[in-house]
């Protein structure tokens, strides 16, 4: 079999050739090669040539293709594009690159940024961008490479993986509660101020939802502060405000650190869970494929980690 340098023209005239055919002018190629228009002209000639046919019609001021011309542009178009489509995925994949990741602000600012300079370590070559942003990105249109978010798994034109399910609990500054361990039971919460944050999301647990999963009903009086964001309840508890409800996940350095209490063992486990989620029309990068690998693994160490 003859090898394909020895099957194809010259490249240069080929590159030529699908300029000319897709502008349907030899002066508008040579504008777009950098080239004059005497140079089109050779190129096309010496590829005529080699073929042994004519590829172009030569009109009145114009250009247009023969038979054998239109079938080599469908092919030279085909092949360019593709050599482009791989070229561009390739650079995406360069080092250097930058990988755009997009989480929850709650996940965001209590989970990822206290251990994302751990994968920087592991892959210094990768330019990060972290979106932190409660609505989802349009994964298609390259708002993001990679998404972590709360809900039911189910995306439009994207692809989810399970990271973690969650539990959730009371929780509070050690100096709002005291050490006299009065709160004993679920019930007991009901007499402090609870703190509360705004949400549209269906699959997010509230108080009223926690409470009610023990039969208790929350009187109105019993309702404190109310934030917009979980992150604004957390920092609420932080300062002594009240009781705000911790995700297993998002308070366990809090926990760790001594910055917050857990109080009782009463947990819920909530109707939504943790996911990964790429896009799914246009293949993935590698670097975001890094990414979800390293989450993974992180997830699956024991115990809370405090990178």
């Amino acid at each position: 079999m003859k090898s394909l340098r020895k099957q194809l023209p010259s490249l240069t005239a080929l590159t030529v050739f699908e300029a000319a055919s897709r502008l349907s002018s030899f002066t508008r190629a040579a504008e777009e090669l950098g080239v004059t228009q005497a140079a089109v002209s050779r190129q096309i000639h010496l590829l005529e040539k080699d073929f042994g046919f004519a590829l172009f019609m030569r009109l009145h001021r114009k250009v247009a293709l023969t038979d054998k011309g239109k079938a080599l542009s469908a092919a030279t178009s085909d092949a360019f594009n593709l050599i482009a489509e791989a070229v561009t995925d390739l650079r995406k994949d360069a080092p250097g690159d930058e990988l755009t990741i997009s989480a929850t602000v709650a996940f965001s600012h209590f989970w990822l940024m206290p251990r994302i300079s751990e994968f920087s370590r592991q892959y210094p070559y990768i330019n990060l961008r972290i979106l932190s942003q409660d609505n989802m990105p349009n994964l298609q249109l390259g708002e993001a490479d990679v998404a972590i978010r709360f809900g039911n798994g189910m995306w439009p034109d994207a692809h989810a993986e399970l990271l973690f399910e969650d539990e959730v609990f009371p929780v509070c500054s050690p100096k709002y509660i005291g050490v006299d361990g009065r709160i004993k039971t679920p019930a007991d919460l009901t007499s402090y101020s609870l703190i509360s944050n705004e949400t549209d999301d269906p699959t997010w647990t509230g108080w009223n939802e926690w409470l009610s999963s023990f039969s208790i009903v929350v009187p109105k009086k019993t309702l404190g502060l109310r934030c917009s964001f979980y992150t604004e309840a957390i920092y609420a508890a932080l300062n002594g405000q009240g009781i705000a409800l911790g995700w297993t996940h998002l308070v366990e350095d809090l926990l760790q650190q001594g910055r917050l209490v857990r109080l009782t063992d009463a947990a819920i486990k909530p109707r939504g869970a943790y996911f990964v989620v790429v896009p799914t029309r246009q293949r993935s990068k590698e670097t975001a494929n890094l990414f979800v690998n390293w989450l993974q693994i992180v997830l699956q160490e024991p115990g809370p980690q405090t990178l």
